[in-house]
């Protein structure tokens, strides 16, 4: 396949940067965009110069996509996933990949049945820094991350767990090459009717520890993930993508000194590298970093954290699993 025709269905504030990204990325057409708003999508469209739908079915028989962004609530994913496979298009879908389980699973199914490839949206999996770190990690033993920052009105429909901790849980759990032995979790609502802090631990039964922190009602803004293997500590700036990396050496009638490494790699738009990789994976007929059974897992943590967190049966669809 030499061009790959695709189209996002949900252009908001992420959505609209998906469809602006695929106007600038090799290999990719974009063929249209569909949103229910349609003072929002054709201005959208306009301004990206492709039709604009507010008829999912409409967009998918005109223009027959070869593949989809799905950027919609996530309470919509299994109802608009389900009808894009359907017509045979390859799908990103931003995280969390379902509301519930089950319905990741049904996705699965569906996707392998059909030979189709679904990536799921973990952008932070793409973070230049985050993947420079990926490179250097070997023994893990523990782990902490921190997500933090002020609270804006435009996520309220889902707690922090779902909005900000699931990214950190794929990336841990990218990293640590073991299944995990327990997990606790606690979190309180501040401004909405969810969780808006969280703090989580996970143990691994390679004896592995992460520790989670996530806020959206804090002040100062943090995104950083810390390290620490046997020989040393390596700490990853989302925002920046910087790495740091602090290590001991024996020196000669000196002893141990501390070293500290600044690491120089290319710095790329997340988001850019993440959509290159969904088309690239589409030609190329190959399996995407983050695929669904990786969102499923992430989701599954979730879930076990949110029952914690609430109590069993307190979040819907989510918790009931």
């Amino acid at each position: 396949m030499e061009t790959v025709r695709v189209g996002v269905v949900g252009v908001g504030h992420l959505g609209v940067h998906h469809a602006r990204v695929y106007t600038e990325i090799l290999g990719a057409k974009l063929v249209g965009v569909v949103d229910v708003n349609e003072e929002r999508v054709h201005e959208v469209a306009e301004n990206l110069g492709v039709p604009a739908y507010t008829d999912l079915d409409k967009f998918l028989d005109e223009t027959r996509p070869d593949a989809i962004s799905v950027v919609v609530p996530t309470v919509t994913h299994l109802e608009v996933a389900k009808k894009a496979l359907g017509r045979g298009a390859h799908l990103l879908i931003e995280k969390p990949v379902t509301a519930r389980i089950d319905e990741a699973e049904e996705l699965l199914r569906i996707a392998s049945d059909r030979n189709l490839i679904l990536q799921v949206g973990h952008i932070e999996r793409f973070n230049s820094a985050v993947q420079q770190a990926r490179e250097m990690v070997n023994e893990p033993v523990y782990i902490q991350s921190r997500r933090l920052g002020p609270f804006s009105p435009r996520i309220s429909d889902v707690g922090v767990v779902l909005d900000l901790m699931i990214h950190d849980i794929d990336i841990i759990l990218s990293l640590v090459k073991s299944d995990i032995a327990d997990i606790s979790a606690m979190g309180r609502c501040v401004r909405t009717p969810h969780e808006d802090i969280a703090s989580a631990q996970i143990r691994f039964v390679n004896g592995t520890i992460a520790h989670i922190l996530v806020s959206r009602v804090t002040e100062k803004r943090m995104r950083t993930l810390e390290i620490t293997e046997p020989e040393r500590y390596i700490m990853v700036n989302y925002e920046t993508q910087d790495v740091t990396v602090h290590h001991c050496i024996q020196k000669p009638g000196r002893g141990l000194v501390e070293v500290v490494e600044h690491p120089v790699f290319p710095k790329r738009e997340p988001l850019k590298l993440e959509l290159q990789d969904f088309v690239n994976c589409i030609r190329e007929g190959r399996e995407p970093l983050v695929g669904l059974r990786d969102g499923k897992r992430a989701l599954e943590v979730c879930v076990a954290m949110l029952r914690q967190i609430h109590g069993e049966g307190e979040q819907g669809n989510v918790a009931a699993l």
